[in-house]
C-alpha cells in the first residue's frame, strides 16, 4: 500500500586490522543494548503504532534490549530534557520524533557528540543521522486536491495547522500550494494552531465557525485535528462541510465508513513500518555501516469511503 521511494543501505566498511580483528568484524560484534524513544504525544494512536514498530524491530535484533519510550507532549523543553536524560543513560540509539524542526538542533548535537546515533522518524530533525517519514508535501497536496475536486474548483476553505514540526509544516505547504493554484478557492483562515490534537482541532473549528458562516471545506494537518473539527461542526449543526486530514488512523477508518461523516478523505501513513525502518537504518549506523541515502520518503495513499476496504490500516497484522 505504501511505496518506499528510496531504501538502499550501504554496507562498505573499512577493513583496517586492529588487534587481529578487522573493524568490520568488531562492528558486527556490537550489541544493541538500549534505545530511547521520544515522540510528540503518546495520546495520539499514531505514536503508539510507531513505538510498536520500533519495539518489534529492536527485539528482533536483541530480545533483551532495553527500550525507554517517553512523550514530549509537543513541549520543546520537555523533549530537550528527555534527550539529555538519554545521553546521561548512555543509550545506543535515540529514536526521535522532533516537536520543533529547528530548535531541537542543540540537543541533537549533544547526543551525537556523545556517540549516540540519532534516527528521526515521521519528522526531520537537524543533524539527525537518518530519517524516515511520509512524503508530507504530497500528503497535504492529495488531501487538498480532493477538496478542490469536490468543490469543483470553487469555494471557501480553511486550514488547521499544528505545532512547528517538519511533517505538519510540509503538509500545510502542500495544501497551501494546491489552494493557491486554484483561483476559485478562497482561503478564509490558515494561521490557527490545533496543537496536533482532537481537542485542539475542536477548539479551533469552533472559533472558525463562529467567525465564518460560509466555510465549505477544512483541511486538518493531521487526523486528530480533523476529527476534532468534525465534532465541532456537528455540534453546531453543520452537515454540508468537507473535512480532510492526514494519517489514516483507526478512528478515521471508522469515520470514513459512516455515511453521515463530514470527514471525507485522509492521506494515509504507515507509522509501524516507518518507525521500524528508521530503527533499521539507525542500527546499521550503530554497526558502522553508512547508508547511501540517509532519508527515506514513503508515498501516502488517499483513502476515502470508496477505497476503504482496500486499506490495511495501522492495526493490520505484520
Amino acid at each position: 500500500m505504501h511505496l518506499t521511494k528510496t531504501l538502499m543501505l550501504g554496507t562498505a566498511l573499512a577493513m583496517t586490522m586492529t588487534g587481529g580483528l578487522s573493524t568490520a568484524a568488531q562492528a558486527q560484534d556490537k550489541t544493541l543494548e538500549s534505545v530511547g524513544i521520544s515522540v510528540g504525544l503518546l495520546g495520539n494512536p499514531f505514536f503508539v503504532a510507531t513505538i510498536k514498530g520500533i519495539e518489534d524491530r529492536a527485539h528482533e535484533i536483541n530480545p533483551d534490549v532495553d527500550i525507554t519510550s517517553v512523550s514530549a507532549d509537543y513541549d520543546l523543553n520537555k523533549q530537550v530534557s528527555q534527550i539529555d536524560s538519554f545521553i546521561a543513560k548512555g543509550v545506543d540509539i535515540i529514536m526521535l520524533n522532533a516537536v520543533d524542526e529547528e530548535a531541537i538542533a542543540p540537543a541533537v548535537m549533544r547526543a551525537k557528540k556523545a556517540g549516540i546515533v540519532i534516527a528521526a522518524f515521521d519528522v526531520s530533525a537537524p543533524g539527525a543521522d537518518v530519517t524516515v517519514m511520509t512524503d508530507n508535501i504530497a500528503a497535504g497536496q492529495k488531501a487538498c486536491e480532493y477538496i478542490v475536486d469536490q468543490l469543483n474548483g470553487e469555494g471557501n476553505v480553511a486550514i488547521i495547522k499544528g505545532p512547528s514540526s517538519s511533517s505538519l509544516n510540509d503538509r500545510f505547504q502542500g495544501c497551501s500550494d494546491v489552494f493557491a493554484a486554484n483561483d476559485g478557492i478562497t482561503v478564509l483562515s490558515d494561521d490557527q494552531n490545533g496543537q496536533g490534537s482532537r481537542d485542539g482541532g475542536l477548539q479551533v473549528m469552533q472559533g472558525l465557525l463562529t467567525r465564518f458562516d460560509d466555510i465549505d471545506a477544512v483541511f486538518g494537518a493531521n487526523d486528530p485535528m480533523a476529527l476534532g473539527a468534525q465534532l465541532a461542526a456537528k455540534q453546531l449543526g453543520r452537515t454540508d462541510l468537507i473535512i480532510t486530514g492526514v494519517d489514516g488512523a483507526p478512528d478515521t477508518e471508522e469515520s470514513l465508513a459512516d455515511p453521515d461523516s463530514l470527514f471525507k478523505a485522509s492521506a494515509s501513513q504507515d507509522p509501524y513500518t516507518m518507525a521500524g525502518q528508521a530503527l533499521d537504518l539507525g542500527y546499521e549506523l550503530f554497526l558502522g555501516n553508512t547508508p547511501e541515502e540517509p532519508t527515506i520518503l514513503i508515498e501516502p495513499m488517499l483513502i476515502t469511503a470508496d477505497n476503504l476496504a482496500d486499506y490495511k490500516g495501522w492495526t493490520a497484522k505484520r
